[in-house]
């Protein structure tokens, strides 16, 4: 792998990274108002637990495409070497 490519997967990580903890700072901040907006007008009801539960599984999701799911492409791209590699061998075998 080149170092361009190498560059441009590490950009594209820091990228997806930025674009979560921009999505978990402004979730943490809407749901704060909600919550002061619920206990002010509402004191005896708490509707603001379901926004914060339906948003907060988006983040989640989103935290795992982010953090765990993330090295897809490294796992493909080490197949796609050893595939390449093997391919190359059973051609030397047939002698093609």
């Amino acid at each position: 792998m080149s170092q361009t490519e190498d560059y441009e997967r590490a950009k594209r990580r820091a990228e997806a990274k930025y674009q979560f903890y921009v999505h978990a700072a402004v979730y943490v901040a809407v749901m704060a108002l909600l919550v002061i907006i619920d206990m002010l007008t509402s004191p005896g009801s708490t509707w603001s637990i379901w926004p914060l539960i339906g948003w907060g599984l988006a983040v989640a999701l989103h935290a795992a495409r982010v953090f765990v799911f993330a090295d897809k492409g490294a796992i493909v791209d080490a197949l796609t070497e050893q595939e390449l590699r093997n391919s190359g061998d059973d051609k030397r075998d047939s002698g093609v």
